[in-house]
């Protein structure tokens, strides 16, 4: 008998640690070569480690939620033979991605079945999925890899009418509590909530905005559109409303690195967009939106936002952006106040557009409006700077023809 040992594996770029976000197995459990036996995060991006041998697990790292250091034993496998220790592994960037819906998964022998105190293998969105709706992964059969269970098999189950039934009306006291460790991207984001809100004083500037005529405008776009081009949203005129505006107040296109005392302004304009997933808010990141047009923007951003979603954005997509958009869409809501991308100096939160009743100076008239909720690190930005910037988008987005005309 041996005993193989798998090292944390190495992430690049300088990573110096990674956190175990989630075990597929246990001591003791059995392994296959290929099988997956652990999920890390570094950033926002998710990596699978499999192990590289057949044997029996002896010995775990640590437990979900820990960070361990690359190139630091992970798991320690019993073997039939005497191999040694496994090399830290070089692991993508890009997080591992399920078979998309409507994708075959490679096929695999039919994993025995689960017992009570075993943990099901899935992603962290899949149990998220399964949670929401009330299915205990224990009951589902996984089609995936090594009986891995994916979001298909949720929603089967969920079609075939064996979710457990709704739980009976009445009135009823409820005693239980549950505690839940902060791990993965939750984490990451409770991290950066803090050190934004921390470490930049904000200033919160709301204004509201006549999108009439740039809805009528957009619905016309919409109804013209080329095969090919995606449906137009309010965001892709935004991005390049503040293409034209940072043009004219570079400041607020920037970052500061406050450790060091140094504001960086950038030429180039890379606006993350705010995105909601299964595991979180994360920001994909629209490189060089001041070298796009309107279709470009919005074609770029539904590919990240896609990409966010189902978890295959690569680092580099979630990262390096100057400044930031934030939209919940129709749950906008009248008022926000977002919190800055640090170490950016700018978010422009958008709210959702409601018919309201408008003085016109003889009477009132129905227009589409819609505020804008924009904060700014008073450090760098003056109070009037801010207003001035919103002021210019709201021009451009009232008078939209200005998004279009050149220089």
């Amino acid at each position: 008998m041996g005993e193989f040992i798998i090292k944390m594996p190495d992430v690049g770029e300088g990573v110096a640690e990674a956190e175990l976000v989630e075990w597929h197995v246990k001591p003791g459990d059995p392994v296959r070569e290929d099988m997956v036996i652990a999920a890390v995060m570094t950033d926002k991006a998710t990596v699978e480690i499999p192990s590289p041998v057949n044997g029996t697990v002896i010995w775990l790292a640590g437990e979900v939620g820990d960070r361990i250091a690359v190139k630091a034993p992970l798991v320690r496998i019993e073997t039939a033979g005497d191999v040694g220790e496994a090399q830290p592994m070089q692991i993508s960037q890009a997080p591992i991605a399920e078979p998309a819906k409507g994708e075959t998964a490679k096929p695999a022998p039919p994993p025995p079945a689960a017992q009570p105190a075993e943990k099901p293998l899935a992603a962290p969105s899949v149990r998220l999925f399964a949670r929401e709706s009330g299915v205990d992964l224990r009951q589902v059969q996984g089609s995936g890899p090594a009986g891995r269970i994916l979001r298909e098999d949720v929603e089967q189950f969920l079609a075939q009418g064996t979710a457990p039934a709704a739980a009976k009306t009445g009135f009823a006291r409820k005693t239980a509590t549950e505690e839940i460790k902060l791990t993965g991207l939750r984490r990451r984001i409770a991290e950066k909530m803090v050190l934004s809100t921390s470490r930049i004083p904000h200033i919160t500037y709301v204004e509201e905005v006549d999108m009439t005529a740039l809805e009528e405008l957009r619905a016309t776009m919409n109804g013209d559109r080329r095969e090919g081009h995606p449906k137009l949203t309010v965001l892709p005129f935004l991005m390049r409303a503040l293409v034209k505006a940072i043009s004219e107040q570079p400041e607020v296109n920037a970052t500061f690195d406050d450790d060091a005392g140094i504001i960086t302004r950038y030429s180039a304009v890379h606006i993350g967009i705010a995105t909601q997933t299964p595991a979180g808010l994360t920001v994909p990141v629209v490189r060089h939106a001041e070298a796009r047009g309107i279709w470009d923007c919005a074609a770029e951003m539904n590919r990240l936002a896609e990409a966010a979603r189902s978890g295959t954005a690569t680092r580099d997509e979630l990262s390096g952006s100057s400044i930031t958009i934030s939209s919940l869409g129709a749950l906008g809501g009248i008022v926000s106040t977002p919190v800055i991308n640090h170490p950016e100096v700018a978010i422009i939160g958008v709210n959702k557009i409601a018919t309201r009743p408008v003085w016109d100076g003889t009477q009132f008239v129905p227009r589409k409006m819609m505020n804008l909720s924009s904060s700014f690190d008073h450090r760098i930005i003056d109070g009037w700077d801010a207003a001035t910037f919103v002021q210019r988008i709201r021009t451009l987005l009232e008078t939209p023809a200005l998004i279009f005309i050149e220089g």
